[in-house]
């Protein structure tokens, strides 16, 4: 039985991964569960899978757990949450949301601790550190992702592959025309065709960013440069993404978009679950292939910029991005100006003589969040 740990336990990966771990009961066990302030949904959480530990980032709301639930042991705050990351188990499933992601990941990898990811700002904005850490502890970072689990699908005990293709829906403004971007709205970005997910994620899919910062994840999961990853857009979401090998072949996992898939194949790895939660009906739809339009989607080609800059220059971005899309989300903001302001903080913030390594990633997230806030031509 393995034993499981979920940071981001309340959320939509969270539940969904403790809906697999209900399918099946005698094959995984809850070790502890960590939430930021849902204390609500966590408190049922307890009821159902009786977890050894528990911890909420809130303060307030970590004392209302500990008095209902005497005996529990309730950790809290952030430091909590690393803390509780590095509690030896199984498996660490990180779905957390955001950079906060990365020092808890970092602490489960030196517990000896094998990753689930879904938390994406721990290899775009750390993953060179990241990867050598897993390494060096004999740690298995297993993705998350629908994409990147494709991908691994896709590489298990076939080789070294010449080109991964990743696939995107598009988003909501994929027919968009240029002028009708240059005034839509962030009400409008939400109305994601396929997938429902959190409103950060679905504004960075209507931006194409979403897919930029899977191309980074992709290059330090799979040992590639970015020049090795393809995006197509793919309306229908059955394939999730593709290798292709030196002969010319191509081999690609599809599926209905259901999280559950993946999160059953990294939980049960090397052994494939047996669980259909959802059963792909091939005659459908057609299946359909499109290049992604850079001149529309700016946000794409400055992700692979960065990718292949490398060094802190994803960190600028990620911290770049989630500022510019809290402000577009408000209407400070226009949606051509996340782009340009994201170029802005890359040569203010990549000027700046910070090094290498996690400290150096820290800072240059500090800096970048310092200048978005004081932005010299700010237009909001």
């Amino acid at each position: 039985m393995k034993s499981i740990t979920i940071l981001g336990c309340t959320g939509s990966i969270g539940t969904q991964t403790l809906d697999v771990i209900a399918a099946y009961p005698c094959d995984y066990k809850v070790c502890g569960l960590v939430c930021r302030g849902n204390i609500d949904l966590l408190d049922k959480q307890i009821a159902a899978f009786s977890p050894s530990f528990v911890c909420v980032a809130d303060e307030q709301k970590a004392d209302i757990i500990r008095a209902k639930h005497k005996g529990l042991d309730v950790l809290s705050g952030y430091d909590g949450v690393i803390e509780a990351a590095g509690i030896k188990c199984d498996i660490v499933v990180n779905a957390l949301v955001g950079i906060d992601g990365l020092l808890p990941t970092i602490n489960a990898i030196k517990s000896g601790c094998n990753i689930a990811l879904a938390n994406k700002e721990t290899l775009v904005t750390g993953g060179e550190s990241v990867m050598a850490l897993a390494k060096e502890y004999g740690v298995s970072i297993l993705p998350v992702d629908s994409e990147h689990s494709a991908v691994w699908q896709c590489l298990e005990g076939r080789g070294e592959c010449n080109k991964i293709i990743l696939t995107a829906s598009g988003g909501a403004f994929r027919d968009y025309t240029l002028d009708m971007l240059k005034s839509a709205t962030a009400a409008q970005a939400l109305k994601h065709p396929t997938w429902d997910m959190g409103k950060k994620v679905t504004i960075d899919c209507a931006t194409m960013m979403n897919k930029g910062f899977e191309v980074i994840e992709a290059m330090r999961l799979f040992d590639k440069s970015p020049d090795d990853i393809e995006v197509l857009i793919h309306r229908q979401s059955i394939v999730h993404s593709m290798v292709k090998y030196s002969d010319g072949s191509i081999i690609a996992q599809l599926s209905y978009p259901d999280m559950k898939l993946p999160i059953q194949y990294a939980l049960g790895y090397p052994v494939r679950g047996k669980r259909e939660f959802s059963s792909l009906d091939l005659c459908a739809a057609p299946l359909t292939f499109e290049r992604p339009d850079l001149e529309r989607f700016p946000c794409l080609a400055i992700a692979y910029d960065c990718a292949r800059a490398g060094g802190i220059y994803p960190a600028i971005l990620n911290a770049a991005d989630e500022i510019l899309v809290d402000y577009f989300c408000r209407g400070l903001i226009k949606f051509y100006d996340i782009s340009y302001y994201i170029n802005k903080s890359i040569d203010y913030v990549g000027a700046k003589s910070l090094g290498n390594g996690i400290d150096a990633v820290l800072e240059a997230d500090k800096i970048t969040r310092s200048y978005l806030i004081d932005c010299p031509d700010k237009r909001w």
